[in-house]
Order: structure tokens, then sequence, then C-alpha cells
């Protein structure tokens, strides 16, 4: 039984795979570079990424967004008062998304208009590392109110990430939060990883993190 579970995994995970290197090939392609964003439930991604698109609209720059959550489109409503076009993906029952459910809500837009395609994962640390969705680049968020262990207790997502970011540094003096750990931490399972802090509430640091997410874009990229 076990065997079979295990074989019918795999065949899901490299159908995924296939699909995943088709979407990699027509973002690239298209000139767009698309993110993954994973991280817990309640770390704050969604006013992470709603004040992003909002600022990088400001600046004149082409963004979307593709929202995961198992029900309700609270988050893409959210994310649309940037202006910015946005798709919710419901998955139901569904903890992750898979590269199918990318390439099916892509249908009717011009990748070519986009500078940057974000994409929501869903609330989870667990499965979401194991599902590739063509993304150039993965970041796996933390907040200060979830404690400095979490790239600990979940090395896969961190260890696959090309960017960690530690949200809610607002709160970070009240949640007693230590910085050194949770750099030592990150740096445990992904050393080296380019590592950005920021207050969605208050902005601080998202300055910091949108240029160099537009001087990323002007590097040579390799599919």
């Amino acid at each position: 039984m076990n065997t079979r579970v295990l074989e019918i995994r795999k065949g899901v995970l490299n159908k995924n795979d296939e699909l995943a290197a088709k979407l990699r090939s027509r973002f690239a392609e298209a000139g767009v570079i698309t993110l993954n964003l994973v991280s817990s439930p309640g770390t704050g991604k969604t006013a992470f990424l709603e004040r992003t698109l909002r600022c990088m609209r400001e600046a004149g720059h082409r963004v979307a967004a593709l929202v995961g959550d198992l029900e309700t489109d609270n988050d893409a409503r959210r994310l649309a008062a940037s202006g910015a076009p946005v798709r919710q993906i419901n998955t139901h029952r569904c903890c992750h998304l898979e590269a199918a459910m990318i390439s099916e809500h892509l249908a009717g837009w011009d990748l070519s208009d986009l500078d940057y395609l974000f994409i929501e994962n869903v609330g989870n640390l667990v499965c979401p590392a194991s599902y590739d969705l063509g993304e150039k680049l993965r970041i796996a968020m933390l907040s200060v109110t979830e404690g400095e262990d979490k790239p600990l207790k979940y090395p896969g997502m961190f260890n696959s990430a090309d960017v960690a970011i530690i949200t809610k540094m607002d709160l970070a003096e009240a949640c007693d939060f230590d910085r050194q750990s949770a750099y030592d931490n990150i740096d445990a399972v992904r050393p080296g990883v380019r590592i950005f802090e920021v207050s969605a509430k208050h902005g601080a640091g998202m300055t910091a993190w949108i240029d160099w997410l537009l001087q990323f874009r002007t590097l040579p990229q390799v599919s």
C-alpha cells in the first residue's frame, strides 16, 4: 500500500513539474518575472503583496497577481484595491497551488503586457514546497509573531526559497523578537539567502525590497 501511494505521488509531482517547465518557458518568452509567495497563515502575505502591487503600479511597472485560498475571494478583493489585475484561485480542499491551476487561470491574459506576476500561495509551509509553479523566484515569509525557529521547523520550504522576508517588524519589540536568532536559523537551512525585514502596515523596508526586485529584472535571466 505504501509503495502504491508513493508511486501515485511521484506521478502527480512529475506531471506537475512537466507543466511547470512549460510555464517557466512561457513566462521567460513573455519577459515576465514570476514570484511565488509562500508562508503559513497569518504571516501578512496579503498586506505585503497589496503594498508591493500598489507601490510598483504607482512607479509605472506592470504587475498582476494570482491568489490562492481554499475558499472566498477576500484576498483577491483586497489586492484588487491596488489597481492591479487580480484573479482568485479557490483550491477548496487542496492545501497548495499546482501548475495546472496557474495555467488555467492565466487564460485571457497577455503575459507580454506584464513585468511581474505575483502568485500568493495557500497559507501552508509544507505542501507548497513540493509544487513548482514555474516561478522565477520563490519568496518564503515568516512574521515576528511566529517565532524565530520557523525555518528550522519547515526546512523544506526555506531551503527552496530564493528570498526570505520577515514581516510585521513593527511588532518585533512587543513580541520580544530575537532578530539574530531568526537570521541564524534562516542561514542554517538556506545559507546566504537574501533577507528583507518589512512592515507592510507602516511601509518600513518596502523600498529596499522593491528596489531589489526592480534591479533583479535588469540581471541576465536564465530560464
